[in-house]
């Protein structure tokens, strides 16, 4: 598909194409100039790549813009792009759920962990929940 950029340029080698023919065209040329020319016209139309047009079926207006839709297409091959393009997200949900289970796990497994230190330390629970108990943790013993 050829953008704004290359369609200009386009427009532009045709018109200086047009300009040349128009000068050649003025003053007569000697008849071999006039065959290499015609035989070098005549390789370059050949060498141009054949270009394959097909009419939209449907022109839809979106906003300001003309949508051109329609076409033929085989329904075994929209069939194929339908599941390749399915595929991506079915990959991108599998993903999710098992990042999603993997964490579960992770912080199921950290809260264990903390429940057993918890309950197999000598000190009872409820010194946890104490704010003394928490400052002596941080800062250690008082000196004396």
């Amino acid at each position: 598909m050829m953008n704004a950029n290359e369609h200009r340029q386009e427009a532009l080698a045709d018109r200086f194409g047009l300009k040349i023919a128009a000068r050649l065209n003025e003053q007569p040329l000697p008849h071999d100039i006039s065959e290499r020319l015609r035989i070098a016209r005549m390789q370059a139309i050949a060498r141009m790549p054949k270009l394959q047009t097909q009419a939209a079926s449907n022109v839809s207006m979106s906003g300001g813009a003309a949508v051109l839709g329609g076409g033929r297409f085989d329904d075994s091959f929209n069939l194929f792009n339908r599941i390749a393009s399915a595929l991506p997200l079915l990959a991108l949900a599998a993903g999710l759920v098992f990042v999603s289970v993997i964490t579960d796990n992770d912080n199921a497994r950290e809260i264990a962990d903390i429940d057993v230190q918890l309950l197999t330390d000598d000190l009872p629970p409820e010194a946890h929940t104490d704010a003394g108990f928490a400052q002596f943790l941080k800062f250690g013993p008082p000196n004396q």
